[in-house]
């Protein structure tokens, strides 16, 4: 049995896969090449991040393919429904990144409060002739414990995220459509922990109650946060967003940074990826990462171990 892993899989998933007798390829083939490459070399598995599209030519074309494994939460670049009415498999990895995920956000938030993602700009360039200047830009920063983070999307992610915000110390308060409460269990040295339960609340009241908004829901057709819900929170507020590009309007943000509205912004994600607006790219206020929520080494291990775990079991049931 053939597996394509196209956007990559760590070493310890092609070991477990090699172990249990697949043949794990690792060629980056070119999407318009997809087709060809998979009939040509009877790939059984596709195994792909958010870079390859998987649609529905692809799920026609090639008839070996039995499974279609996404490393990673969201599976809006697969034709999911589409490809189990074939009779194909499709898997992904829904918990196995949401502590990167949420690390990620807590380094945005420390980048906006204490203007790191600024000053590391500008320190290279200044730093051995306007040190003073700089330190008076920069002397302004706020605390994060104490303050009310609210979490728009109250999921693995999300939780994960509530779970770090209460080790800090910070007051949390949540909104999501599917879910009323949430039990966050905060571990401790010595087997120690407590839990604290979190009942969501709507979405309006988080935004005007929250001193930082933090996204985690998956793809939509239309903007979850505009210019409507900007308008909305707290007057020098931050957001981040290390969900998925798209559901928050760019343009209406830049509007919010510039007019001071709000404080900073951080962004994982982006509208138009791989190609992001310059003048997101560019705005002093806002904290950049090129989409590396699940970019850690652990997190990866985890993904491809766990997708070895769901192929190597479909594979000896029904193949």
């Amino acid at each position: 049995m053939k597996i394509l892993a196209n956007d990559g899989i760590s070493q310890s998933g092609i070991n477990a896969l090699e172990k249990d007798g697949f043949e794990v390829i690792t060629t980056k083939v070119a999407q318009e090449q997809l087709i060809n490459y998979i009939n040509k070399n009877q790939v059984n598995a596709l195994l792909v991040r958010s870079a390859t599209k998987v649609r529905k030519d692809i799920i026609d074309a090639c008839e070996s393919l039995k499974i279609i494994g996404r490393g990673g939460v969201g599976m809006d670049n697969i034709d999911v429904e589409y490809a189990r009415s074939k009779g194909i498999h499709v898997i992904n990895t829904p918990a196995a990144s949401s502590s990167s995920v949420a690390e990620l956000v807590f380094a945005h938030l420390f980048n906006g409060v204490r203007f790191l993602h600024d000053a590391n700009r500008n320190m290279p360039l200044e730093g051995d002739s306007r040190f003073k200047d700089l330190k008076k830009s920069y002397a302004n920063g706020t605390e994060l414990r104490g303050k009310t983070l609210g979490i728009i999307g109250f999921g693995r992610i999300g939780r994960e995220v509530a779970k770090i915000a209460l080790g800090l110390g910070m007051k949390v308060i949540a909104s999501d459509k599917f879910i009323g409460k949430g039990t966050i269990k905060v571990d401790f040295y010595n087997g120690q922990y407590i839990n604290v339960e979190i009942e969501t609340e709507p979405m309006e009241d988080v935004l005007q109650h929250s001193d930082f908004i933090t996204l985690h829901v998956p793809a939509q057709k239309e903007y979850i946060i505009g210019k409507k819900e900007f308008d909305l929170m707290k007057d020098g507020a931050g957001i981040v967003n290390a969900a998925r590009g798209g559901i928050m309007d760019e343009v209406a943000l830049i509007d919010a940074l510039d007019s001071k509205k709000l404080s900073f912004a951080g962004l994982d994600v982006f509208e138009n990826e791989p190609t992001p607006a310059i003048k997101v790219l560019m705005n002093p206020y806002i904290s950049l990462t090129p989409h590396i929520g699940a970019a850690t080494n652990e997190a990866q291990d985890r993904i491809g171990l766990e997708l070895a775990s769901q192929i190597s079991s479909i594979m000896k049931t029904e193949l």
